[in-house]
This record gives C-alpha cells, structure tokens and sequence, in this order.
C-alpha cells in the first residue's frame, strides 16, 4: 500500500518520544514509571512498525499520542501525586488526587477509538449496529485485564507496588478505575463514531472478506464494498 505522506503523525510520534525522555528523568520511582509506561514503550514501535502496511487515522493518532502524555505524566509523578491532580482536589474540595480516575477514563476513551478503527478496517462489522456495543465490550474486558495485572503487581511488589495501584486508600477502587474505563468508551463512541467514519472514509482502506468470513489481505477500496453485519 502506497501512502502519502503525513506530518501529522510523525509530529505527534516526536511529541510522545520527547514527553516520554522529559518523564523519565528522575520520576517518583523508576519501577512505578516503567510500569505505567510500558504500553506506550511498547505500542509506538508497532504502530511505526506497522504503518505503511496499516496507517491510522489522524483523530486516532492524536487520541494515541494524548494518551500517551497522560501515562507518561502519571508515571513520572506516581497518579496519586500528580500535581495538577493535586489542584483538583484542593480547588473543589475533593477527598482524593482525581488524575486516577482521569487516567482510567482515558484508558476506555482512546481504547475505544483504537478497537473500533481495527473492528472497521477487518472485519465486516463497519456499519453494523454491533460495533458500538462490542467496542465498549472490547473495552472493558481490558480494563478488567489491566486491574488483574495491577493485582498481580500488588500481590509480587507488596508495599513496593503501593505507588503503581493508586488506591488511596479507597477500597472500592478497581471497581471505580473499570466504570470509568466504561464511561469513557461509552462517551468515545457517542461523540467521535461520526468523525471516525468520516476520517476512515477519506483514509479509503478497507478489509475485504470472502464467503467464508475470513479476511483478504488490506488493499484500497471505496467504502462501498463493505458488507456490513447487521
């Protein structure tokens, strides 16, 4: 696949790359930085890996790269003891740093826009009453997933691992951290399903898929040759 050049992604990649080196000079906790992140250390070579043969579309590009400045702030401060979260909780008297809850709210909103870019482009479920639903699904499953690896994360570092979980002494936290990943994906798909569709529209590639549901390999198409699963 041929694709013309855009700035707009390699300028938002050089953003991500410099907060991440801002981040990481001397964080809270070195362990607690990597922990939180990891996804972005590992997600920016794959999708640079990935690009001539899957670009992404701008609106998801941007919502990547602002996700991943949230991760590398909470990182470098610890997310209960972000600054700004700080503020927050002082300016209207709140009984906790909210940047966790923030953070978990980004964990749905972006995810969402990522699932349903991948679900639109293999799949034949562009167009589909089900892809909004099965996006969120998408969604929650992996916040229930990230509460697991924090739990593992407490249960190997002990005390150590006090700064990563954020709890703040709240106990109902990972049921807190996954409603918000909820409330976040369900926002992302009610105000950016259009835009998405308009931005996938003008990328114009599709995911072809034969009789027997399976998927050809990416090539350009026009909209038109999706056959939506209703």
């Amino acid at each position: 696949m041929t694709e013309v050049r855009r700035p707009v992604p390699l300028a938002l990649a050089l953003l991500v790359i410099a907060g991440l080196a801002v981040s990481a000079w001397a964080p809270h906790d070195r362990t607690t930085w990597f922990l939180e992140t990891v996804w972005v250390l590992a997600g920016l070579p794959v999708v640079v890996l990935a690009w001539r043969r899957f670009p992404l579309t701008d609106l998801l590009c941007w919502l990547l790269a602002a996700h991943a400045l949230v991760l590398a702030l909470g990182g470098h401060y610890t997310y209960a003891q972000v600054p700004l979260g700080d503020w927050v909780r002082d300016t209207f008297g709140l009984d906790r740093n909210p940047y966790d809850r923030f953070g978990h709210l980004m964990q749905g909103f972006v995810p969402a826009v990522l699932v349903r870019e991948l679900l639109s482009r293999t799949s034949p479920l562009r167009g589909s009453r089900w892809l909004a639903p099965l996006t969120v699904c998408a969604c929650l499953a992996f916040s229930a997933v990230f509460e697991m690896f924090e739990w593992a994360a407490a249960v190997i570092g002990g005390q150590a691992a006090d700064a990563f979980l954020a709890t703040q002494g709240d106990v109902w936290d990972t049921q807190w951290d996954m409603f918000c990943a909820l409330i976040g994906a369900t926002v992302a798909m009610l105000l950016l399903s259009r835009p998405h569709d308009r931005q996938l529209d003008a990328l114009r590639v599709t995911a072809p898929y034969d009789a027997a549901g399976s998927a050809s390999a990416l090539r350009t198409s026009t909209p038109s040759t999706m056959r939506p699963l209703r």
